[in-house]
């Protein structure tokens, strides 16, 4: 028979593998981070570079982010923003932009709002159909893809291609920060969160061979993508992991280029926070679907450290119950030491050093990015601490998330941006101008973008094109229908 002292030191045990495991692994990627990075030698790649801008009501920031890419020092760039059916300026501020390197492609409904893998799916089939692929191999070109709101920094061409003079190569994912970091305590935990994945895990992960994709920074060879088909991004709600793990499942290898960023908005509302959150945790449950292809496609050390990335889920909502279980455990002995009960607190010194000690060593990682910008280890100490705290919005997240499931939700609503100021973006690269702001009716545009082939026509794709101009207030955009 079962006696609960039995079940008690099972489920003690279970706790303490559980616990070992995590840190275990915690340990290896920052041993392994620690390692030098140098892409290949040789001579470096100069491929056509086509940047997909994905856009859904997104007239807060997409001035500023056309600006940034446009000053990008690099000649054969192409900014391709793909307008999702937006019903604010979108469209008529990128239509403004008279100007060789950009292309606006605009999806209407039904076949708009149907999720980030669709709109990426069109813009590449797009691409493929008309002169910007014309006469070239597709390992000659590289396909970016940058959110609305990201900034890449000046130098990041220069620091991305040479990866990709290994044939291997398939995808590079550049770093990620948080630019409105100085001015929101919420917006600085976020960004500490992306330069510990980026530089801790990212960064170990080069080493083992399983680097992931994350949808902003990301490029990939165009060949890589049409190893997947014709609609490479699927339409899970992660579909920039999920499209990483595919990538990597056949063959591919992802590297993290730790030398340069891209910039974006960090969230500064809790509330929208725990529903983004709650979105990548039900996308990251999606990407199970893949896992039988990851454990026949990747070999070695790569595949356990895939398998256990994909795990995270299970890990987190693990971790939740056993922090409640210390929580209620703390509360219980608090009461009874109360009522005359002896207070045991031999533990709680092991607790804190479990629980802080990781963030601690993590945000010594974190002071080396910053030191630049005065940060002290002192404070990146203390940040630690209140990291600890913010990493409870993910049990949040994680059982929201589970609901969602189990009732068969799946509709999002995207991420909020708001209007940035001169606090909120990166100082502009020289050449860098201000755009007008147009409206709906200055933009001579009718005709859709599809998800799939379709005649040309009334749902065909069309791009614009031209010298951008803030001069006139009529937009005379070139508008071209193309097969996609």
């Amino acid at each position: 028979m079962i006696t609960w002292p039995v079940v008690s030191l099972v489920l003690k045990g279970a706790a303490i593998a559980f616990v070992a495991t995590v840190l275990t692994h915690a340990l290896i990627m920052f041993l392994l981070s620690r390692r030098a990075v140098t892409p290949p030698t040789g001579p470096v790649p100069t491929p056509r570079v086509i940047l997909l801008v994905p856009c859904l009501d997104e007239a807060a920031v997409i001035a500023a982010s056309l600006d940034r890419l446009l000053s990008l020092p690099y000649e054969d760039l192409v900014v391709v923003v793909i307008d999702d059916g937006s019903g604010d300026d979108t469209a008529a501020i990128v239509a403004g932009y008279h100007h060789p390197k950009v292309r606006l492609l605009r999806r209407v409904l039904p076949e708009a709002r149907t999720g980030k893998g669709d709109a990426l799916n069109a813009a590449v089939s797009w691409v493929l159909s008309s002169d910007l692929a014309a006469g070239l191999s597709l390992d000659d070109v590289v396909i970016g893809v940058v959110d609305a709101d990201g900034r890449l920094e000046d130098r990041v061409l220069e620091e991305v291609l040479p990866w990709f003079a290994d044939p291997d190569v398939g995808g590079v994912q550049t770093g990620v920060r948080i630019n409105n970091r100085h001015v929101s305590r919420l917006a600085r935990m976020q960004d500490m969160e992306f330069v510990t994945f980026t530089d801790v895990y990212q960064r170990g992960r080069l080493h083992v061979g399983s680097v992931g994709l994350g949808g902003n920074g990301q490029f990939m060879r165009l060949s890589a993508l049409r190893t997947l088909g014709t609609h490479p991004w699927s339409d899970s709600l992660t579909e920039d992991l999920d499209l990483g793990l595919r990538l990597t499942a056949r063959g591919w290898r992802h590297v993290y280029c730790p030398t340069t960023a891209v910039h974006q908005q960090g969230v500064v509302e809790f509330g929208r926070l725990v529903r983004q959150r709650t979105r990548w945790f039900h996308g990251h449950v999606q990407s199970w679907r893949v896992l039988p292809e990851v454990v026949r496609g990747v070999r070695g050390a790569a595949r356990w450290d895939l398998v256990y990335h994909m795990t995270a889920p299970f890990l987190l909502l693990v971790a939740s119950l056993l922090t409640a279980s210390f929580l209620l455990g703390l509360v219980a002995m608090t009461i009874a030491a109360w009522h005359g009960a002896p207070f045991v607190g031999r533990w709680l010194p092991i607790a804190y050093l479990l629980a802080v000690t990781p963030s601690l060593v993590f945000s010594q990682v974190y002071w080396s990015r910053e030191r630049a910008d005065g940060m002290s280890r002192l404070r990146a100490a203390g940040l630690a601490h209140l990291y600890v705290v913010y990493g409870l919005m993910w049990y949040v997240a994680g059982w929201r998330a589970v609901g969602r499931i189990v009732v068969d939700h799946t509709g999002w609503a995207k991420t909020a941006r708001t209007v940035e100021t001169d606090e909120l973006v990166l100082p502009p690269v020289d050449g860098a101008t201000g755009v007008p702001v147009l409206t709906g009716a200055d933009v001579p545009l009718t005709v859709a973008l599809p998800d799939r082939p379709a005649p040309v026509g009334p749902r065909g794709a069309t791009s614009v094109r031209g010298d951008r101009a803030g001069r006139a207030r009529t937009a005379h955009a070139v508008a071209r229908t193309e097969r996609s």
